[in-house]
């Protein structure tokens, strides 16, 4: 009901303005009252009518695609509604008591139409309907934007899910293998590395239907992760973290820094025989959450480019983080350090989680 009132209001409102705009060049201080009251009693008049020529335009079958029918379409109802706005006008006068009732008469509305009345009016009723059409178009243009949008994020969404399924069996795959080069020569081993797997499965479970997650959740999965890899390698790997307490709830893309380790373990630290050091490191800079993961391992091959990379791993997490951030405001970089081995480096939009600052 309301919304209806507010309708109704805002039509009288914008007819009336339009008649003062109208009537402006016409007053003086000496005559003002006729000028304005025929002006407004002419937009009133199409304020009435207008609704018509929508209902009109409704009636007809054709989409917004097919203008030239739609055009076709109203020369006819253009005419006879033309000739119903001059009657409507004639009594809006005389109930403005600008004209007599006399006018109403049928010699007098067919004078009162050759006289210019109905070329005019037929100039402002394909006026509303061009600006209904441009109306009708941009409401059209802003649907399909929005559907557009729709489809795109579902796209986006797929793609995603399915470089994640990608991932997990990837992990699962490395992580068994770790655990079964352990059953026959240290059983107790094994079973504390299945434990760790175990939690590292529920862990991966409970966030299948998350792209982020808190980068705190992030770092207990890798915990789980680095615990199998420690039984492993035993004192020959070490791991240290910097995690600045401000950025703790940032949001990241789930399991981003657990692949980048096992890069870092499988293709730099393993291939020692005195084994080394992987350190992962997440600060705040400005807007940005950066996070660095990087080894003193025997660093990338001479050749080696990001491009032509064939890991899993690092395409998979680079993929994903160009699909959560498609604006270009994230950046992953793989680089050689000077002192030995190699650094990865991500940067990306800091986005709370939780309520979070």
């Amino acid at each position: 009901m309301d919304s209806h009132l507010g309708r109704w209001l805002f039509a009288i409102l914008f007819w009336s303005i339009l008649g003062l705009l109208f009537a402006l060049p016409n007053l003086s201080f000496a005559n003002w009252n006729r000028p304005l009251l025929g002006s407004l009693a002419q937009w009133w008049a199409w304020g009435i009518v207008t609704p018509l020529i929508f209902w009109v335009d409704a009636l007809f079958p054709f989409k917004e695609v097919h203008l030239g029918k739609r055009v076709l379409a109203q020369i006819l109802p253009s005419i006879v509604l033309t000739i119903l706005y001059i009657y409507v006008l004639t009594v809006v006068r005389a109930l403005l008591r600008l004209s007599p009732w006399s006018a109403l008469a049928g010699t007098q509305l067919i004078s009162t139409a050759f006289r210019g009345g109905i070329l005019w009016g037929l100039l402002v009723y394909w006026l509303i309907f061009g600006a209904r059409q441009t109306f009708r178009y941009h409401e059209h243009y802003l649907a399909s934007e929005l559907r557009l949008e729709r489809v795109e994020r579902s796209l986006s969404q797929a793609r995603l899910n399915a470089l994640r399924m990608q991932l997990d069996p990837h992990f699962l795959f490395n992580a068994l293998n770790t655990i079964s080069s352990q059953v026959e020569r240290d059983p107790r081993l094994a079973r504390s590395m299945i434990e760790h797997l175990g939690d590292l499965l529920r862990l991966s479970l409970e966030a299948r239907d998350k792209q982020q997650v808190p980068l705190t959740e992030e770092m207990a999965f890798l915990d789980h992760y680095l615990a199998i890899q420690r039984i492993r390698f035993g004192t020959s790997l070490r791991f240290e973290t910097y995690i600045d307490p401000e950025v703790r709830f940032v949001l990241v893309p789930c399991l981003i820094v657990q692949p980048l380790v096992e890069n870092a373990i499988r293709h730099g630290i393993s291939r020692r025989a005195s084994g080394g050091v992987v350190t992962v490191i997440a600060r705040r800079n400005a807007e940005f959450v950066e996070i660095r993961v990087t080894d003193d391992g025997v660093g990338l091959p001479s050749d080696w480019t990001l491009e032509n990379s064939t890991g899993l791993g690092l395409s998979v997490t680079r993929e994903r983080i160009a699909g959560l951030h498609p604006n270009g405001s994230s950046r992953f970089a793989v680089l050689r350090r000077a002192e030995g081995g190699t650094e990865v480096e991500i940067s990306l939009p800091i986005r709370w989680s939780g309520g979070e600052k």
